[in-house]
């Protein structure tokens, strides 16, 4: 019987098998890579879940440090009240339900552990996505991080100095006609929205200042729209404001205004400090 060694085969079969031999080893390669991406994808959830969890535990042990301390803290909280509120004169605001003070006083604590974690928080979160930045994004990143935490507690701080304007307007306002029975769950919840919306519109020199850093503003524009800025501002200030009195939508306002000056001065710095780098 006639036989055929590899060596007496066609130059064109040789060629098709070693072709089919790369197109395996290929395969095998793409497994390999897909196997290693999708544990690299597992390792980042592990990562993720071990960030979140430190932070939920930094939230946990401040609260439960918060609630140590709940006494001097509600009355801080509740020193912006003022002397009508307290129809029954106990000196002390009223609650409805069996388990509403347990309940304030969790809320107060959350929100108060919070607020003290909020570094550690932040921490976690720089700890988690620092390794996908630039050498440039990690440079810029530690300083928006601290200033937007000392901006949000200057925030929270204002709003706690402006509290008591609102709130006796708003107890006054119709105190002839009826008595003001104030429950701890309503004033708290209003305190805690009320100096978190100061919070929050203390960060807009950041997020001005990111918008920037993505091109999608400059100082040149910000200066030239200023006008409409300022009434943009100002009315927003009337709205976030609850009450009548015309101490609280002045004072932020004024702030607002302020914020807006120092977030062309920050895009200007970035600016410059980017032009250098360059040169």
């Amino acid at each position: 019987m006639a036989t055929r060694n590899i060596d007496q085969r066609d130059p064109d079969e040789i060629v098709d098998d070693l072709d089919l031999e790369d197109d395996d080893d290929d395969d095998d390669d793409e497994e390999e890579d897909e196997g290693g991406a999708t544990m690299t994808l597992i390792e980042h959830l592990e990562e993720l879940r071990w960030r979140i969890f430190k932070s939920a535990i930094a939230i946990v042990v401040f609260g439960i440090v918060a609630f140590i301390f709940r006494d001097p803290i509600e009355k801080f909280l509740t020193y912006p009240l003022p002397k009508t509120a307290d129809a029954l004169g106990t000196g002390k605001i009223v609650v409805t339900g069996v388990g509403e003070g347990f309940t304030v006083y969790l809320k107060i604590s959350f929100a108060v552990g919070l607020l003290l974690a909020l570094p550690i928080v932040l921490y976690q979160i720089w700890a988690f996505i620092s390794p996908g930045l630039l050498a440039k994004e990690k440079k810029n990143a530690v300083p928006f991080i601290v200033i937007g935490i000392v901006l949000f507690v200057m925030g929270v701080a204002l709003g706690y100095i402006v509290l008591r304007f609102p709130v006796e307007w708003l107890i006054n306002f119709a105190s002839d006609s009826f008595t003001p029975l104030i429950t701890a769950d309503s004033y708290f919840t209003f305190v805690t929205y009320f100096m978190l919306a100061f919070g929050i519109v203390f960060e807009i020199p950041l997020v001005l200042t990111f918008m920037a850093q993505l091109g999608l503003i400059t100082a040149k524009t910000l200066t030239k729209r200023r006008a409409m800025a300022y009434v943009i501002m100002w009315v927003a200030a009337t709205f976030l404001t609850p009450g009548a009195d015309p101490y609280s939508p002045v004072i932020l306002g004024v702030a607002m205004t302020f914020l807006f000056e120092l977030t062309v001065i920050f895009i200007r710095i970035f600016n410059r400090q980017e032009s250098e780098a360059v040169a």
